[in-house]
C-alpha cells in the first residue's frame, strides 16, 4: 500500500509542474435569490461547437477552467431548471487569466416542473473531498422517508431497525443540510418524508471543514430548497399494511427579498416482528431453550419545520428555522420460554411473558445562518448557531408465568426511564481566495451538550412496589467539545490538491447520585486531511487521506439495562473510550455517454476498536461495549450506472472487504480475521403511458468475529409509479422486504453456550401513495409575484 501511494504522490508532483496554460473563472448563482447554484455544468465551444473544455461548479458556485487555447470562442451555462445562458469569449497571450465575476441564472418555470415530474436519473459526481449522489425519482424513494431514500444510496446500508452504516461500518456521523441534528439519532430519521430530500453526500475522507466525528465518514442529508418565485408546494398521502398512514403538506413562498420554507408531517405506523432464539448451556446440568418473541409496535408522529431566508441585499442572507418532531410509541411483546433437560424426557419448565410499552419523545430545535458573500467569488463568511432540546418519558410493564410444571404468577416488574438533553453549537467559516485557483478556509467551533437520565427498576410484593435488583438511579452526562481548523485548496492545470488540519477537545463528565460512576475524560487530537485529484477529459482520479474519532454513543455509555427479556440484556459501558481511524482511499469516476464507473479501493486502521461482547452471569446473557486493540479493514468497491437506452437505468454496486480484529476482554481472546461482500442491483424502467418500475436487491455476506456469525443477509423491494393529471399529481405503489427475506440469523459461541437466533424485526410492507403538486408551472402568477414585490 505504501509504494503504491508514494507512486500515485510522484505521479501527481509530476503532473502538477507542467506548464500553466490559460485559466478562466467566476461563479454562479440564482438570479432572483443571488444563492450561489453548485453542480453548474460549464462548456467552453469553438466556433465549430466542438468542446474545448468543461466542469461544473462547486459548492459554493465557482468555477474554474484551465488549459484553453487562445483564440474566441463561446461559454455556455447550463442547470436543470434555469435557463441556459451562453458569452462570447476571447482568450490572447497578454491577457491568460480571465475573471468572468457573478453570472446569474435565471429560472425556467416551465423546464423545472418537467425535471421534477421526469427526471429518474441519479447522477454521480465526485468532488474532491466526496461523492454526490442526486436522489432524482427514483419510485422507490418517493413513497417512504428518508432511510428509503439512503438505502439506495452506493455504499449505504440501512437496517431493519434504522441502524445506518458506510462501507459495513456503522461508524458513522449523519448530518441534515452540513449540521447535527437530533433527527438523525435513533429512528428519527423515519420523520423525514423522502421526497423532501435533495440529495445526499457520502464522505468516507472528509476534509478538515468537517467534525472529525465518525471512522467511516460522514453522510449529509441535503433537504429540498425551495426555487420557485410566488406560491408552491405539495401534499403527499401514504397508505399502508401493516399501518403506515402519513400526510406530508409542504408549502413556500418566495419574492426577491424572502423565501419562506415549510413542512408538516403526521404519520400513524404499524411494525410487526418475530423473533426466535435456541439456546443451549453446559455449564452445570445441560440445559436447552427455546424462545419466541412476537412484537407488536405501534408509532405516531408529527414533524413541522418552518423557516425562511431573509435576503438584506446581494451578499447577506439570514436564515432562521425551527423544527419541532413529537413521538408517542405504544408497543406490545410476547415472550415464550421453553426450558428443557436433554438427559431427561421430562419437560423443565414453560414460561411466558407480557410487556408493555409506552413512550413520548419531543425533539425541539432553533437553527440560525448569517451568510457574507463578496463580490469576489468564492469569499464567504459565515456563522452558524443551534440550540435544540429533547424529552423522552418511557416506561415498561412486564407480567410474567409459568406455564408448567404448575402454574404460578410471578410478581410485576416496571421500569421508567426519563431522559432530557440540551445542546447549544456555534461555529464560523472564513473562505478567503488567495487567487484565481487557491482558496484559503479556516474556522471555529463549539458545542455544549448535557443529558440527565433518570432510570428506576420496580418489583411488586404485597400490592407495595419495591426497587427491583438495586436499579435507583440518576446519571447527569455533560459534554463540550471545542474545535479549529485551517484549510488550504488549490490546482495546477488538472491537478487539484486540498490540505488540512483541524483540532478537536473534547470533555466528558459522567456522574450519578450514588456515584457509582464518576468519570471524567479529555481527548485532545490533531486530525490532518489530505485530498488530491487529477481530471482527465472524462474521469476524474482521488487519493485521500483523513484522521477520524469515533466517540461512544450514549445508549453505549448508559449502564442502565431494560429487563424485557428473561434471559438477554444489553448494558453500557461507562469506560468506554473513543477509537481512533486513519484511512486512506484511492476512488476514481469514468464517464461515457450511457456508462458511469466508479471504482475505489481503501484501508483503514482503527486503534481502540468498539464492539459488543456477550458473556453469561447468573443464567443471564449479557452484550456491552468494549474496546479491543484494534482492526484493520481494507477493502474494494465498485459502483456502476448504465442507461442503455432512454427508458431503461441500471444501478450496480459491490463492496469487498477484509479485515483483521486483535484484542482479548474478560481474558477471552478475541483476535479474529476474515472478509464479507455486499452488493445491490436497481433497475428503473419508463414503461407507456407515464408508468415507471423500479426493483431492488439487496444482499449482504456472511459477517463474524471471534463471538457471533451472522448469516449471509437479502431483501428485495419493487415498486410502480403514475403521472396523471396533467403532470400535477403521481400515484405510486411499491412493497418493501417482500417475501419477508430480510432475516438476520446469528450464532453466538462461549465457553459454556451456544445460542443461535433469527431476527425479523419488519415483516413485509404494502404501501401505496398519493402525491398532487400546485401553482407550479404557471408564469401568470409568478410574473405577478415578481411584479407585486418590485412595487
Amino acid at each position: 500500500m505504501k509504494t503504491l501511494i508514494i507512486s500515485i504522490l510522484i505521479l501527481f508532483f509530476q503532473l502538477s509542474v507542467v506548464a500553466q496554460q490559460s485559466t478562466v473563472s467566476g461563479k454562479v448563482q440564482d438570479n432572483t435569490t443571488k444563492e450561489a447554484l453548485p453542480y453548474v455544468t460549464i462548456a467552453v465551444k469553438d466556433s465549430n461547437s466542438k468542446i474545448l473544455a468543461a466542469g461544473i461548479t462547486d459548492d459554493y458556485g465557482a468555477f474554474n477552467l484551465d488549459g484553453l487555447p487562445l483564440g474566441k470562442m463561446t461559454v455556455t451555462f447550463s442547470f436543470l431548471g434555469y435557463q441556459s445562458y451562453s458569452q462570447p469569449l476571447e482568450i490572447i497571450a497578454a491577457h491568460t487569466k480571465i475573471q468572468l465575476g457573478t453570472i446569474g441564472l435565471n429560472n425556467d418555470a416551465v423546464q423545472l416542473n418537467a425535471v421534477e415530474i421526469n427526471g429518474t436519473k441519479s447522477n454521480i459526481s465526485l468532488k474532491i473531498d466526496k461523492k454526490v449522489f442526486e436522489v432524482g425519482k427514483d419510485v422507490l424513494s418517493q413513497n417512504g422517508s428518508a432511510h428509503d431514500v439512503l438505502n439506495g444510496v452506493p455504499s449505504i446500508a440501512v437496517s431493519p431497525t434504522g441502524a445506518i452504516s458506510l462501507r459495513g461500518n456503522s461508524s458513522v456521523l449523519v448530518l441534515i443540510n452540513g449540521r447535527q441534528s437530533g433527527l438523525t439519532q435513533g429512528n428519527a430519521l423515519d420523520q423525514i418524508a423522502a421526497d423532501q430530500i435533495d440529495r445526499i453526500e457520502v464522505i468516507t475522507n472528509p476534509s478538515s471543514r468537517y467534525d472529525a466525528a465518525g471512522s467511516a465518514g460522514i453522510i449529509n442529508i441535503i433537504l429540498k430548497k425551495n426555487k420557485k418565485s410566488g406560491f408552491s408546494g405539495q401534499v403527499r398521502l401514504v397508505a399502508g399494511s401493516p399501518n403506515d398512514s402519513r400526510l406530508n403538506p409542504s408549502i413556500n413562498y418566495k419574492s426577491d427579498k424572502i423565501n419562506i420554507f415549510s413542512n408538516f408531517s403526521i404519520r400513524s405506523s404499524d411494525y410487526v416482528g418475530l423473533y426466535t432464539t435456541n439456546q443451549s448451556t453446559t455449564n452445570g446440568t445441560p440445559t436447552l431453550m427455546n424462545r419466541v418473541q412476537n412484537e407488536d409496535r405501534h408509532d405516531d408522529g408529527k414533524l413541522l419545520y418552518l423557516g425562511a431566508d431573509y435576503f438584506i441585499n446581494e451578499h447577506q442572507t439570514i436564515t432562521t428555522a425551527f423544527l419541532k418532531n413529537a413521538t408517542h410509541d405504544n408497543d406490545k411483546t410476547d415472550l415464550f420460554y421453553d426450558y428443557s433437560n436433554p438427559s431427561s424426557t421430562i419437560q423443565d419448565s414453560i414460561l411466558t411473558r407480557h410487556g408493555k410499552s409506552l413512550e413520548k419523545r419531543d425533539y425541539s430545535q432553533l437553527e440560525f445562518n448569517y451568510t457574507h458573500t463578496f463580490k469576489q467569488p468564492e469569499k464567504k463568511w459565515t456563522i452558524d448557531m443551534q440550540y435544540d432540546w429533547w424529552n423522552s418519558d418511557k416506561k415498561w410493564n412486564l407480567t410474567t408465568q409459568r406455564l408448567s410444571p404448575t402454574p404460578l404468577d410471578y410478581p410485576g416488574i416496571r421500569t421508567s426511564s426519563i431522559g432530557n438533553s440540551k445542546d447549544f453549537l456555534a461555529k464560523s467559516d472564513f473562505i478567503q481566495p488567495v487567487d484565481s485557483v487557491s482558496v484559503f478556509e479556516f474556522g471555529i467551533k463549539t458545542e455544549i451538550r448535557k443529558v440527565s437520565s433518570n432510570f428506576l427498576a420496580e418489583q411488586e410484593q404485597d400490592n407495595i412496589w419495591n426497587v427491583y435488583q438495586n436499579i435507583d438511579n440518576h446519571l447527569n452526562y455533560a459534554e463540550n467539545i471545542s474545535g479549529a481548523y485551517v484549510q488550504f485548496n488549490s490546482k495546477v492545470k488538472h491537478f487539484s490538491y486540498m490540505l488540512g488540519l483541524r483540532t478537536e477537545l473534547t470533555h466528558i463528565s459522567i456522574t450519578d447520585i450514588q456515584n457509582t460512576y464518576n468519570d471524567t475524560k479529555n481527548y485532545n487530537k490533531l486530525f490532518p486531511t489530505v485530498n488530491m485529484s487529477y481530471k482527465f477529459e472524462t474521469s476524474t482520479l482521488q487519493l485521500n487521506y483523513s484522521k477520524r474519532i469515533n466517540r461512544p454513543d450514549l445508549y453505549e455509555l448508559y449502564p442502565f439495562n431494560e429487563l424485557t427479556d428473561l434471559n438477554a440484556q444489553y448494558i453500557g459501558n461507562p469506560d468506554l473510550n473513543p477509537s481512533y481511524s486513519d484511512v486512506f482511499e484511492m476512488a476514481f469516476l469514468k464517464t461515457w455517454k450511457t456508462l458511469t464507473l466508479n471504482p475505489s479501493v481503501y484501508y483503514q486502521r482503527e486503534n481502540g476498536y468498539i464492539q459488543d461482547f456477550t458473556y453469561r452471569e447468573n443464567d443471564i446473557f449479557y452484550t456491552t461495549p468494549i474496546n479491543i486493540d484494534y482492526e484493520i479493514r481494507s477493502g474494494i468497491e465498485l459502483s456502476a450506472l448504465y442507461n442503455p437506452m432512454k427508458w431503461l437505468q441500471i444501478n450496480a454496486e459491490m463492496n469487498f472487504y477484509r479485515f483483521e480484529q486483535k484484542g482479548n476482554y474478560q481474558e477471552k481472546n478475541l483476535d479474529y480475521d476474515g472478509e464479507t461482500f455486499t452488493g445491490r442491483l436497481s433497475t428503473q424502467i419508463k414503461l407507456p403511458s407515464k408508468f415507471s418500475f423500479q426493483g431492488r436487491y439487496n444482499f449482504r455476506g456472511e459477517q463474524q468475529n471471534a463471538q457471533t456469525k451472522n448469516e449471509a443477509l437479502q431483501s428485495i423491494d419493487f415498486g410502480l409509479s403514475k403521472i396523471l393529471l396533467k403532470d400535477k399529481a403521481t400515484i405510486v405503489f411499491d412493497v418493501s422486504n417482500a417475501f419477508n427475506l430480510r432475516q438476520n440469523k446469528s450464532t453466538t459461541t462461549g465457553t459454556d453456550y451456544l445460542f443461535t437466533q433469527n431476527s425479523i424485526p419488519n415483516a413485509a410492507r404494502y404501501r401505496l401513495s398519493f402525491v398532487y403538486r400546485f401553482n407550479l408551472t404557471d408564469p401568470k402568477v409568478i410574473r405577478q409575484a415578481n411584479s407585486a414585490n418590485r412595487n
